[in-house]
C-alpha cells in the first residue's frame, strides 16, 4: 500500500515545511513515526490486515442481520412451502419459478432444454427464457444445488435466499473498500458500512424482495466501482493495472448478466467517464480502456443471451463506439487556450451526440428492435414532453416507485448525519473539481499530464473525480425516479465517509478559514468520523436490537386458498389469465401456463398484457371472451383489489388507464378530456359478477373468496 502524497501545485509562497509535515501526516493508515522501511512496512501490513478483517466481519454481520430480519418478518422457517413461494411477490416469484424448474427437471439437460424452449410462461408461444430474461443466476444455483451434496442439510429455498443474503456481505465489503481506497483509511470504510446498515430502508430492500434482479446485480456493481476506483489510482504497476481492469470486466459482466436494466446504468457510468475525459480530469488512455471493457462485458452478455435485442440496440453500445470514433476523428482535442479548448469540447460533444443517435437508429431499424420503446415513452411523458394516453407509459408513471424521490427520504438520511456529511463533502469536492477543470482548460500543456496530481494551483485525483461525477449523476437519477435511489444511497454512504476521512477535504477547509496545520488536519481527519460513529451507534443501536426482536408472521389466506384450489381442481395444462403480479405467483405455486407475466421488456408481451387487462375495462362479454380465447385461456382470475381499486389517485387506477387508452371517460371525480366518450358497455369485472346473460353463457364461476373470483371460459364461441 502506498502513501497518499501531498498534492503538487502548491504556490511558491507556501513554506517548505508544509510539504514535509503533509507527507508525515497523510499516510495510508495511522502511521507511526518512521524508523526505517521495515517498521513502515510492518505497520502497513498490520493496518491492511486489521482493515481487511473488519471489512469481512462487517459484511458477514450485515448479511446475517438482513437474513434475520427476513426470517422474523415472515417466520419463514415455520410457514408452509406454498406460503414461502407466495411471499416472493410479483416478478420475484416468476424468477424463482425457473430455479424451481431446473431443480424439478428429471435431468439437468432437460431442465436447460425446458428453459430454452419454454411454452408455459406465455401461452401459445415457445420462447427462449435465457434470451428473454436475466435468469442465468437461477440456472447456476439450480446446477450447484443438484451437484453439491447438500440436499439432506439445506432446503432449495434456503440455498437460494442464503446465496442472496451472502451477496450482501460482498456488497458491504465492496462499499467499505471503495471508501478505504478513496480516503486512505479503513476508518472511512467502517463508517460507510455503518451508514449503509442504519439507513437500510433507503439503501436496500433485499429482505422483502429477495429474488429481485437488482439484489443480484448491485453487489457486482459495487465491486465494479471499487475496481474502477483502484484502476484510476496513479502510478500503478502494470500487473496491478491489468488485474484491476480484469476485475472491472468481470464485475461489469456479472452485473450486466443479472439485471435487465444493466445497459442504462452502465450508460450513466459511460457518461461519467466521458465527462471526466472531456474535462481532462481523467487519463485518456484509462478512459478508453474502460469504454472497451464496458462494450466487451455487454457483448459477452449479449452472446450468452442469444443476441438479446435490447443489448444490441442499447444506447450504451452506440455511445461508446461513437466516443471512440470521435476521438479518432478529432485530433488535438486537449490543446490550445481556454476559448479554443472550449470550442473543441463543444464540437466533440455535438459529434458524439450525433454519432450516437445515428448509429443507434441504424441498428434499431436494421434489426427492427422495439424491446425498449416503452422506456423511452415513459421518459418522454415523465419529463413533460407531451401528455400521453399510452397504456404502457402510464402504467409506469402511476407507480410510486417511478415517481420523484419523496422528501421524507432526506429526513431519514439526515437523522443518521449521512446526508449532512454528504452535502458537506460534495460542496468541497465539487468546488475543487470546478477549479481544477478551469485550470486544465486554461493550460495548453495539460494534455501531457499522466498522473493523478496535476501541475498547477489546483488538483483532483482521478478516482475522486470519478466518484464525484458518479454520485452527482446517479443522484439526479434517484431524484427523478424513486426506485433508482438504491443505486445512489449506498454510494452516498461511501462518498460521505470518504470525505470525512480524507486529508484533502480537511486541508481545503482549514486553508479556506486560515487554520491549517498538519496537526489540526490529523485531528479533524480522525476525530470527526470517530465521533460520528459513536453518535450513530448510540442513537441507532437500540433500534437495530428492537428490529431483531420484533417477530411477525406471513398471513395471506386468500391467496393460499386460491393456489391450493388451482393445484387440486384444474388440469396441469390449464391456461390462466389475470394480472401480471398474480400470474407470477400462479406459475411458481402451481406450474400452470400463463397468458402474461411481469417481465415487461418485450413489445408483443406488452400488447398481450393490455389485451388481457380488458377484463377491467368497459368491454362487452363477447369481446373479452374472444380476446382471452385468442391466447388459449381456460380460466381468468379477477381481483377485487384491482376492480374496485382505491390505492392510486383517480386517473392512475388501472381501470382509469384502460379507459384512457380505449378513449372512454373515467369513473368518479377524475377529470376527463373533452374528446373522451362515454362507454356503451358496463365495466366487465363488475358486470360479470351479476350472473346475467351473455356473461353466464361465456363464463362460469368456479371459485370465489373475499379477494379472488375465478371463471372458466366456455369453448363454444
Amino acid at each position: 500500500m502506498t502513501s497518499i502524497r501531498q498534492r503538487k501545485g502548491i504556490k511558491n509562497t507556501e513554506v517548505a515545511e508544509d510539504f514535509a509535515a503533509q507527507e508525515e501526516n497523510v499516510k495510508w493508515e495511522h502511521e507511526l513515526p518512521s524508523e526505517g522501511c521495515t517498521s513502515r512496512r510492518l505497520w502497513k501490513t498490520l493496518s491492511f490486515t486489521l482493515g481487511g478483517t473488519i471489512a469481512l466481519c462487517v459484511g458477514l454481520l450485515t448479511s446475517v442481520y438482513l437474513a434475520t430480519l427476513h426470517e422474523n418478518d415472515l417466520w419463514f422457517s415455520n410457514i408452509k412451502e406454498v406460503e414461502r413461494e407466495i411471499s416472493f411477490r410479483t416478478e420475484c416469484g416468476l424468477y424463482y419459478s425457473y430455479y424451481k424448474q431446473v431443480l424439478q427437471a428429471p435431468t439437468l439437460m432437460q431442465g436447460l432444454h425446458g428453459l430454452m424452449y419454454d411454452n408455459k410462461t406465455e401461452s401459445m408461444r415457445t420462447i427462449n427464457l435465457l434470451q428473454r430474461m436475466n435468469i442465468y443466476q437461477e440456472v447456476f444455483l439450480g446446477i450447484l444445488y443438484r451437484v453439491l451434496p447438500i440436499q439432506k442439510y439445506l432446503e432449495p429455498v434456503y440455498f437460494y435466499i442464503y446465496t442472496l443474503f451472502g451477496l450482501q456481505a460482498i456488497y458491504v465489503a465492496a462499499l467499505y473498500m471503495t471508501s478505504w481506497l478513496l480516503s486512505g483509511t479503513w476508518l472511512s470504510g467502517l463508517l460507510a458500512a455503518s451508514w449503509y446498515v442504519t439507513n437500510r430502508i433507503d439503501t436496500t430492500r433485499v429482505e422483502f424482495t429477495v429474488p429481485l434482479r437488482e439484489n443480484w446485480a448491485l453487489p457486482f456493481f459495487a465491486v465494479q466501482i471499487a475496481a474502477v476506483t483502484y484502476f484510476l489510482r496513479p502510478n500503478l504497476q502494470p500487473l496491478s493495472e491489468r488485474l484491476a481492469l480484469l476485475a472491472v470486466f468481470v464485475s461489469t459482466f456479472l452485473f450486466s448478466l443479472t439485471w435487465q436494466f444493466n445497459q442504462f446504468v452502465v450508460l450513466l457510468q459511460a457518461l461519467v467517464l466521458f465527462t471526466l475525459d472531456s474535462l481532462d480530469l481523467l487519463p485518456a488512455m484509462k478512459a478508453s480502456r474502460l469504454y472497451g471493457v464496458q462494450i466487451a462485458g455487454l457483448l459477452l452478455v449479449c452472446a450468452l443471451q442469444f443476441l438479446n435485442s435490447m443489448i444490441l440496440g442499447s444506447l450504451l453500445v452506440s455511445f461508446n463506439l461513437s466516443v471512440l470514433t470521435a476521438r479518432r476523428l478529432q485530433k488535438n482535442l486537449k490543446t490550445g487556450n481556454f476559448l479554443n479548448r472550449l470550442g473543441k469540447l463543444l464540437l466533440h460533444l455535438f459529434m458524439v451526440l450525433c454519432l450516437t443517435l445515428f448509429l443507434n437508429n441504424i441498428i434499431k431499424n436494421t434489426l427492427n428492435l422495439k424491446s425498449d420503446e416503452h422506456i423511452f415513452k415513459f421518459l418522454k411523458a415523465k419529463f413533460g414532453f407531451g401528455a400521453t394516453r399510452d397504456f404502457d407509459a402510464n402504467l409506469y408513471l402511476c407507480e410510486e416507485a417511478f415517481g420523484l424521490l419523496p422528501l421524507n427520504t432526506f429526513e431519514r438520511l439526515s437523522d443518521t448525519l449521512v446526508f449532512y456529511a454528504y452535502v458537506f463533502v460534495l460542496c468541497i469536492t465539487a468546488t475543487t473539481a470546478l477549479a481544477s477543470t478551469l485550470h486544465n482548460l486554461s493550460d495548453s500543456a495539460s494534455q501531457q499530464s499522466t498522473g493523478s496530481v496535476r501541475k498547477g494551483a489546483v488538483s483532483l485525483k482521478p478516482a475522486t473525480a470519478y466518484n464525484l461525477v458518479h454520485t452527482v449523476l446517479f443522484g439526479l437519477l434517484a431524484l427523478s425516479t424513486m426506485r433508482m435511489k438504491y443505486l445512489w444511497t449506498p454510494h452516498m454512504c461511501v462518498f460521505a465517509s470518504f470525505g470525512l476521512c480524507s486529508p484533502e477535504t480537511w486541508e481545503s477547509l482549514l486553508k479556506a478559514v486560515r487554520l491549517y496545520s498538519p496537526k489540526r488536519l490529523c485531528v479533524m481527519r480522525y476525530s470527526v468520523p470517530i465521533l460520528t460513529l459513536l453518535y450513530v451507534s448510540y442513537k441507532f443501536w437500540p433500534g437495530v436490537m428492537a428490529e431483531l426482536s420484533e417477530l411477525r408472521e406471513f398471513y395471506d389466506p386468500d391467496t393460499v386458498e386460491l393456489m391450493n384450489w388451482i393445484n387440486s381442481h384444474t388440469p396441469r395444462t390449464a391456461v390462466f389469465a389475470g394480472s401480471m403480479q398474480l400470474l407470477a405467483g400462479v406459475k411458481l405455486c402451481t406450474g400452470r401456463t400463463l397468458t402474461n407475466h411481469p417481465h415487461f421488456e418485450d413489445s408483443s408481451l406488452r400488447e398481450r398484457t393490455k389485451a388481457v387487462y380488458q377484463i377491467y375495462a368497459k368491454r362487452p362479454a363477447e369481446h373479452v371472451h374472444a380476446l382471452l380465447r385468442s391466447f388459449g385461456t381456460d380460466y381468468v382470475i379477477l381481483e377485487d383489489s384491482i376492480c374496485y381499486e382505491r390505492r392510486h389517485r383517480p386517473g392512475c387506477r388501472l381501470r382509469d388507464l384502460l379507459d384512457l387508452a380505449n378513449g372512454h371517460m373515467m369513473d368518479g371525480p377524475a377529470q376527463n378530456d373533452p374528446d373522451l366518450r362515454r362507454a356503451d358497455q358496463p365495466r366487465f369485472c363488475e358486470e360479470i359478477k351479476r350472473d346475467r346473460p351473455p356473461y353466464t353463457e361465456l363464463f362460469t364461476r368456479v371459485f370465489q373468496n373475499k379477494t379472488f373470483h375465478v371463471y372458466k371460459l366456455s369453448r363454444n364461441n
